[in-house]
């Protein structure tokens, strides 16, 4: 059991980066107008050290997001369009013949763009599942495996991937084991009237904000340890399993739920909850997560680690619709 002064360390701590990630916002807010769910939701993603996929039609300010995230979050970052023709190698890096004119000859490793803190992968879907599966095993160990060495990639290290879900011609779908790497997928919808107003009036007449440095690849990386210090209650815990197992059909939870979903959320989709309430309860100003933390992140943790079976989506039914009936059922 934690002391009475590590619990006044730990609240100390949390009361800190609360006025930080205040201004974090702020900063993001002067450049990405409206979105603000989108927003907390990949902020939530990151301080949680996770990766995040942002499933939208072009032209909805995702690379600006990412852009602008990996400023103000002082995260060294790159980009790289997936393409069908895209090799691993194009990403991770590859060994070349070195020959410095001494007659000796030897390998050397030159690094690819997936070596960065922030790394956004533009339509994701379009490369071959070689190349998904090359990147997806760098999120998830860390380190790239290149002829038999590995190289350490640096940390922080989160993937921001987008897709778009209108085009799927010549798209490779990613598998569900590998859409389960992504702490939670982000739809991206259409900004509100004022929201657009705002945004065509700033990139039209050359008073476009310039987004400012708050944090530090360090600082991030103390507020993600911070994370998991956070406590959190028994009834917080106890709905976040009865939610995941919930929407497992073997349970027979939920009356029909068998019919409407094929698979559910592993257990990583708990631990996954765990910690964005932990986070979005610091982003609230609040020093613990509720009940309403589980219910409003939901849908961006479980939509991408289910599957509906044939005769829900003949009926219309969406994976949210689904997460919505689930919440009312376990809240």
């Amino acid at each position: 059991m934690a002391s009475t002064d590590e619990h006044e360390d730990i609240a100390g701590a949390i009361e800190a980066t609360i006025g930080h990630l205040d201004r974090v916002k702020r900063e993001i807010g002067r450049v990405i107008f409206g979105q603000e769910q989108v927003v907390e939701e990949t902020l939530i993603t990151l301080l949680a050290g996770g990766h995040v996929l942002l499933v939208g039609v072009p032209g909805l300010a995702k690379t600006r997001l990412a852009e602008t995230l990996g400023v103000v979050l002082g995260m060294a970052q790159k980009r790289v369009q997936f393409t069908p023709d895209l090799m691993p190698a194009d990403i991770l890096g590859s060994e070349v013949l070195d020959d410095a004119g001494t007659g000796h000859q030897s390998f050397r490793f030159i690094a690819g763009p997936i070596f960065a803190q922030l790394l956004m992968a533009d339509e994701i879907n379009r490369a071959s599942p070689r190349t998904q599966a090359a990147l997806l095993q760098a999120m998830q160990e860390r380190k790239v495996t290149v002829a038999g060495h590995d190289h350490a990639l640096p940390a922080p290290f989160h993937v921001l991937a987008t897709q778009n879900p209108i085009e799927q011609e010549g798209t490779y779908p990613l598998p569900e084991a590998q859409l389960d790497r992504f702490f939670m997928q982000v739809n991206v919808d259409y900004p509100s009237l004022e929201a657009e107003r705002q945004m065509m009036i700033a990139t039209t007449t050359g008073t476009e904000a310039v987004p400012q440095r708050v944090l530090d690849g360090s600082t991030l990386m103390a507020m993600q340890h911070l994370v998991r210090r956070m406590p959190i209650g028994d009834q917080v815990v106890d709905l976040i399993l009865r939610l995941v197992r919930a929407g497992r059909p073997e349970t027979e939870a939920v009356p029909g739920i068998a019919k409407q979903v094929s698979w559910g959320p592993g257990p990583r989709a708990s631990q996954t909850l765990m910690l964005a309430v932990r986070v979005r309860a610091l982003l609230g100003g609040r020093l613990a997560p509720s009940i309403e933390d589980v219910l409003a992140l939901a849908r961006p943790v479980l939509r991408h680690r289910m599957a509906l079976t044939f005769a829900a989506r003949a009926e219309g039914i969406t994976v949210d619709d689904v997460i919505d009936r689930l919440c009312r059922h376990v809240a």
